[in-house]
């Protein structure tokens, strides 16, 4: 499938989704939110592909919504209708989330606004120096609406995702590699490298095991211990009668590379 705001290129099971609107910091408009929405459903249909990476093009990883079409509306939009517009930034979100697959933001830049929300829906981060993130929304008088109330405290703690809530100020690269946010920090020149060197170790690994963990990583925050030992116990039993198991068993007594199927 052809876009004309993102491109998707596909290789050795890495998906690669790149927001392609640099002029525009890679704001979103309500092309790019249809077209992400459509890239997800893409994804998830291929079983060749076993890892997203997103990311942007140019200088920044992206600024969230396009300010530009919220003063230029030609007609002013109800309550109602400003609700209803929000589907495909939840399909962005949720969809993120709940993609079988892992997720990885390579953010090259800043991150601001549903930006931000958008590199924590991710489920790993990696980032160069130029990487910062910042709660735009507060900036301009808005409530985060693309759910930064919820990742942020799950990711970097309520204390600090309060803070920049609050302040609206600006999260640096070293300070966000600190506090969790970022996995990897390296120099921009090393970016790329070392974010497809992470994304092939995932895409080699046994497919119907990462699909279990990362639903129940995410399940998991809300069962009670003893519910996530239950759905632990049948995870398990899903993969121990799996041919991805019997492949790993034998690759390691043979000390050789194991070749996971997802089967």
């Amino acid at each position: 499938m052809s876009f004309e705001t993102i491109l998707l290129e596909k290789k050795e099971g890495i998906g690669l989704l790149t927001l392609n609107r640099p002029e525009r910091m890679n704001a979103f408009n309500e092309k790019m939110e249809a077209e992400f929405v459509q890239a997800i459903q893409e994804v998830s249909q291929d079983d060749e592909v076993r890892v997203l990476v997103v990311t942007g093009a140019g200088k920044a990883f992206c600024a969230g919504a396009d300010v530009g079409r919220m003063s230029g509306e030609s007609k002013p939009k109800g309550a109602e209708e400003w609700r209803r517009g929000f589907r495909n930034i939840q399909g962005i979100i949720l969809g993120l989330q709940r993609l079988e697959k892992p997720t990885l933001a390579m953010v090259n830049g800043s991150a601001v606004g549903g930006g931000f929300d958008l590199a924590c829906a991710c489920d790993l981060r990696t980032g160069s120096e130029y990487a910062r993130f910042m709660v735009a929304f507060t900036r301009i008088g808005l409530f985060p609406g693309w759910g930064g109330t919820w990742l942020y405290a799950r990711i970097i703690g309520i204390p600090k995702a309060a803070e920049l809530l609050f302040t609206g100020d600006f999260l640096e690269a070293k300070e966000a590699e600190r506090l969790g946010l970022l996995n990897k920090l390296v120099p921009a020149s090393e970016l790329e490298k070392e974010t497809m060197s992470l994304a092939r170790r995932i895409a080699n690994g046994p497919p119907i095991a990462l699909r279990l963990a990362k639903m129940q990583l995410y399940k998991g925050l809300g069962m009670d211990l003893e519910t996530a030992m239950q759905m632990a116990a049948a995870c398990e039993t899903i993969t121990l009668t799996s041919q991805d198991h019997k492949e790993g068993v034998a690759a390691f007594q043979e000390k050789r590379p194991p070749q996971y199927k997802g089967i």
